[in-house]
């Protein structure tokens, strides 16, 4: 069954994009680039950065399969679009982050075939990421942050049917980003609200497309705004997620570029908090709204017939481990016990400094939130040693 593209308005499209960049406020750069870790969903970045000394690493797969027939002889075949990322992302203080994802699979979907044919990309591009993030008033939901990337061209195929555009140059992006916890005092312990909005540069012009000696080749920088929003529900050790991510070009490359059209996905995401150091992700994307198909196909390899220009759905599974600090690799209650430590110490610090007037009031009510706190985490850990001698009990 051949499926109808729904063809988009250049005005529907941007007032979609609007609405999803302001329906939670304010990103990963989004669906143009592999899971970069850190905190946030599968997509959608979160406006926390990971704590001061934190290292954490992510290990995963994106993919896509359909059947298909060659056209010669009519004998089926499944046509996979798999993707493998790796990151690792740093806390170099409370407000920044840095990152290192590079793309270590890459099929690129040419005359059938996987890499043992010579058809796919290992290693396939680089990404280079710094997040600032975690600005908040004082006990305020509100929390806000940004994030610069650069993309640098590492592997042997570009322009790759059924992904997002990459020209194969150095290319970078800004993303703002905004987040709303219902618990303001324990962020994870509750629902969250997340919203991406960003400019990516592709930076092509002059780059060739096509082995075709005629094919055209972009005039101007290439350029697409990336907008997404999503919402985060912990449920004890399973935290569930849905978002929604799409892209538009400000600036389209010339026609012998694949994936140049407006495009939108639904998300699906379930996280398994196996330890406090090891988190199994799992989602599942789902096309929305995708634009009519404006590839010249005189230039590059044609599409398998029947086949959308855009996966139709995407499979996620990931894997997210911490390595650092070792602390992590503790009981939850030995955490509890190390943060009522810290936050007390904190305490202490403050009630010792010297304020002026000025600040007085401030500072006042910075000790009297560390109190509660210090009252609440507490209260966690009494409840939480309280079950522990009831399972042993049982």
């Amino acid at each position: 069954m051949i499926r109808k593209k729904r063809v988009l308005s250049k005005n529907a499209r941007i007032i979609f994009l609007l609405l999803i960049g302001l329906c939670a406020g304010d990103g990963r750069v989004l669906w143009s680039t592999p899971s970069q870790g850190g905190r946030g969903l599968v997509y959608v970045h979160s406006a926390m950065t990971l704590p001061k000394g934190f290292l954490e690493s992510y290990f995963g797969t994106r993919y896509f399969g359909k059947v298909a027939n060659f056209v010669t002889t009519g004998v089926a075949y499944t046509l996979w679009d798999v993707q493998i990322p790796l990151s690792f992302n740093y806390g170099l203080s409370r407000h920044l982050e840095i990152a290192f994802s590079p793309i270590l699979y890459q099929d690129i979907n040419r005359s059938g075939g996987n890499f043992w044919q010579g058809k796919a990309n290992l290693p396939d591009d680089m990404f280079f990421s710094v997040k600032i993030g975690s600005f908040s008033g004082l006990e305020s939901p509100w929390v806000f942050g940004g994030m610069v990337s650069v993309r640098i061209p590492t592997a042997q195929n570009h322009n790759i049917i059924y992904e997002p555009y990459s020209a194969g140059r150095v290319s970078a992006g800004v993303l703002a980003i905004g987040s709303y916890f219902f618990n303001p005092k324990f962020p994870d312990a509750g629902w969250s609200l997340h919203g991406n909005i960003g400019y990516w540069n592709h930076n092509d012009v002059g780059k060739k497309l096509s082995s075709v000696p005629e094919a055209p080749t972009p005039q101007t920088m290439s350029s697409e705004i990336l907008a997404g929003a999503g919402v985060l529900y912990p449920a004890g050790s399973f935290d569930f997620s849905a978002e929604i991510t799409a892209r538009h070009f400000l600036s389209r490359p010339p026609v012998p570029a694949y994936s140049r059209e407006y495009v939108s996905y639904f998300t699906l995401g379930v996280y398994y908090k196996a330890y406090p150091w090891l988190t199994l992700e799992m989602g599942f994307d789902k096309s929305l709204l995708v634009g009519e198909d404006l590839t010249d196909y005189r230039y590059v390899p044609p599409k398998v017939p029947n086949f959308p220009n855009y996966p139709s759905w995407r499979g996620v599974l990931g894997i997210k481990i911490g390595i650092l600090p070792r602390s992590l690799w503790v009981s939850e209650a030995d955490q509890l016990k190390q943060k009522v430590k810290d936050r007390q110490a904190v305490l202490e610090q403050m009630l010792k400094s010297e304020t002026d007037v000025k600040s007085a009031e401030d500072e006042l009510a910075r000790i009297q939130a560390e109190r509660k706190k210090i009252e609440e985490e507490l209260e966690r850990l009494r409840r939480l040693l309280d079950t522990e001698r009831q399972k042993k009990k049982e």
